[in-house]
């Protein structure tokens, strides 16, 4: 026996719409916000030896950036910080936002951290992570058993 089930697609229509409406998701394009607290965007992409990790960070500047590996676990923080002396009271508008971000990331093989290397220039900070020597792949050679 089948029921039937009232659908109500406008709970999902008001949902996306106030979402695109929502202050975050104009605001904070380069910057995802948990509880309020900023959490860069990345990109991970990996080779048969490396695995790399683009994090966009605009307006960061090195110094204020912290990465750190634990096991498979990458974790970066940093802050955003502030270069003007404007008042709370002076401001318009503001949609730029500051504070504190962390960002963690479990890396899916095991990583060589000794090797690891980071640069960062014009807001991207590119972490080239080796994979240890038991992740990479190996060719393995067949051969036939002659009689």
């Amino acid at each position: 026996m089948r029921y039937l089930t009232r659908v109500d697609p406008s709970g999902d229509v008001r949902r996306t719409m106030d979402r695109f409406f929502d202050d975050s998701y104009w605001h904070h394009a380069n910057w995802r916000m948990f509880d309020g607290t900023l959490s860069a965007k990345v990109d991970i992409h990996q080779d048969d030896d490396n695995l790399y990790v683009t994090a966009s960070l605009p307006g960061v500047r090195p110094e204020d950036v912290e990465v750190t590996l634990s096991g498979q676990t990458l974790t970066i923080t940093g802050e955003l910080k502030s270069d003007e002396q404007v008042e709370r009271e002076q401001y318009l508008h503001r949609e730029r936002r500051t504070g504190a971000f962390n960002r963690t990331l479990e890396i899916p093989v095991a990583i060589n951290g000794d090797a690891a290397s980071a640069t960062f220039e014009n807001g991207l900070l590119r972490l080239t992570l080796p994979k240890a020597e038991t992740d990479k792949p190996r060719q393995i050679k067949v051969t036939v058993p002659t009689a």
